[in-house]
C-alpha cells in the first residue's frame, strides 16, 4: 500500500505548490471518519503557497470522506470530481476550491503530462 492521506497532507501538501493559479486563494477543510472518529485537515491556499494544519475551521469548502476515499486520492488513484459524481465524497461551500484540491494530490501513477507525451521524446 502506498502513502496515506494523513501522511501525504503532513509530508507533501505544505508549501510551495507552483502548479495552483496564481489567483488562487480559500480555505479547505477535509473530514476525514475512520469508524466512529473524524480527523480534520485544515488547509489554507494563499496563492501558490499552502498552509496544513490538523484543526477543526470554518472553511469555504468542507470536504467528507472516509479515510479509504482520502488513501485512494493520496496514491493518486482517485480523482476527488470522480469521488464526488460516485457519492464517494460529500462537499459543502465553493466547488471552485475542489479543483484546487486536486491540483495538491498527485495524477494517477505513471501518468505523464501531455506536453510530454505529445513531444514523444519521453522527456
Amino acid at each position: 500500500m502506498g502513502m496515506s492521506a494523513a501522511e501525504y497532507l503532513a509530508e507533501n501538501v505544505a508549501g510551495g505548490h507552483p502548479e495552483l493559479p496564481e489567483n488562487t486563494t480559500g480555505t479547505l477543510r477535509l473530514d476525514v471518519r475512520d469508524g466512529g472518529r473524524t480527523e480534520h485537515w485544515c488547509l489554507i491556499i494563499d496563492r501558490q503557497e499552502v498552509r496544513v494544519s490538523r484543526s477543526y475551521s470554518e472553511a469555504e469548502l468542507v470536504v467528507r470522506a472516509d479515510r479509504e476515499v482520502f488513501d485512494r486520492m493520496a496514491e493518486g488513484h482517485l480523482h476527488p470530481a470522480a469521488a464526488l459524481l460516485r457519492n464517494d465524497l460529500t462537499v459543502q461551500g465553493n466547488l471552485r476550491l475542489l479543483l484546487a484540491l486536486r491540483r495538491l494530490f498527485p495524477g494517477p501513477p505513471g501518468a505523464r503530462h501531455p506536453r510530454t507525451s505529445c513531444r514523444g521524446d519521453g522527456r
